[in-house]
């Protein structure tokens, strides 16, 4: 039935749960952006973020920026701030070479080189990556921390935590096809097959954080496995999985670990429709967090258009998601109940906000609302 168009796919969902208008979920989706967007300069609302969500370039902000990009693929109105915090960021990348985290914000830029920067917005980004592919990193995966306290590594020249398979991957596939320069996509998957094989426990079928975390257990005896961590991965997945021609030969690999994650995920969300911060421990106690729920939700709408998800089994969960993403968003426009910036499950409240978290909503926003307009298209 994967096979069969995404139209086809549509038609055999079934309307027990109901779906959203298109035009209310691009109203609630413009609604948490345009708030982002107004204390883009502010930083008193989230008094426990570290300096660097100040800057732009930093994956904090990145995310939102390269969500916003998708939104404005739907609504030209938001083409207008990516394009100007390009020419004033000189679309430069982070300041530190090699580091996924660094590299997020170039795939805002490929964007803009298509929607009127011209090829000046891929010119520090193709010098950076010629440095990195003439000078590859071949150290090991292993997260040992630089020093006591510390939550670096070397190993961070590489993709040693699930993170930056978000961070990473879909930026170098996009420059690449960009640049029509093939050592991108050689470089995605030599190192994203890496990673898979070392953070990936094909029993659980989730990633690990890093290397710290094989051997961790919680309270209660689960295995640690990052909500935000794994949402990462599949959101990730979602992305290159895009930017891979139907015809690459790889693509089925990516193909298959994005269903093998989305299968076990499904079964994890909690009946209120959230991800709990630890995956495992998602008891009735356990408290809403946004952004994991976000980019599983996005994953999950997207997959389903794509015609790589079945709709029978995760139209509901896309649905329940994207509903308690929306409880989260508090009477101003901002997204409540993100978990702050951390490397495990940590704890969240109803008023923590982050840029990633409004880039998370971002994401399952402009997903859920094609997944609703092809329904209502399709009811015609």
């Amino acid at each position: 039935m994967l096979s069969l168009l995404p139209a086809l796919l549509l038609a055999t969902a079934p309307a027990a749960v109901e779906m959203p208008r298109a035009a209310d979920v691009l109203r609630s989706t413009r609604r948490v952006a345009d708030w982002q967007l107004a204390h883009a300069d502010r930083f008193d609302y989230m008094p426990a973020a570290r300096a660097s969500v100040r800057n732009p370039r930093d994956w904090q902000q990145a995310t939102f920026w390269v969500a916003l990009t998708e939104l404005a693929d739907r609504d030209a109105t938001y083409r207008k701030p990516i394009l100007a915090l390009g020419a004033r960021e000189q679309w430069q990348l982070g300041r530190n070479p090699y580091h996924a985290d660094d590299q997020l914000i170039a795939q805002a830029w490929e964007w803009a080189s298509r929607n009127g920067a011209g090829p000046a917005a891929l010119a520090p980004a193709r010098a950076y990556f010629d440095r990195i592919l003439a000078d590859r990193r071949t150290g090991s995966l292993a997260f040992v921390p630089r020093g006591p306290g510390s939550g670096d590594s070397a190993c961070t020249d590489r993709w040693c935590w699930c993170d930056a398979l978000f961070m990473a991957p879909p930026t170098l596939l996009r420059l690449g096809q960009a640049l029509r320069d093939p050592r991108y996509a050689a470089f995605v998957h030599d190192e994203f097959k890496a990673t898979t094989d070392y953070l990936y426990d094909p029993g659980e079928k989730l990633f690990f954080r890093d290397s710290r975390f094989f051997d961790r257990r919680d309270g209660k005896g689960n295995k640690l496995f990052w909500s935000r961590g794994n949402g990462w991965v599949l959101a990730g997945l979602a992305r290159v999985i895009q930017g891979l021609p139907k015809d690459d030969p790889r693509r089925s690999w990516y193909v298959g670990l994005f269903r093998d994650m989305a299968g076990r995920i499904v079964t994890l969300q909690k009946p209120d429709g959230y991800w709990a911060p630890s995956l495992l421990d998602n008891g009735a106690d356990t408290p809403p967090e946004s952004s994991g729920t976000g980019f599983f939700t996005y994953a999950f709408a997207w997959g389903i258009r794509a015609g790589i998800l079945d709709p029978v089994r995760y139209r509901a969960p896309a649905i329940r998601g994207w509903r308690a993403l929306e409880r989260a968003v508090q009477p101003s426009g901002m997204l409540g109940w993100v978990q702050q910036v951390s490397d495990r499950p940590d704890v969240v409240a109803a008023a923590d906000t982050q840029f990633y978290g409004a880039g998370a909503y971002v994401l399952a926003g402009t997903a859920i609302h094609d997944l609703a307009r092809a329904e209502q298209e399709r009811r015609r």
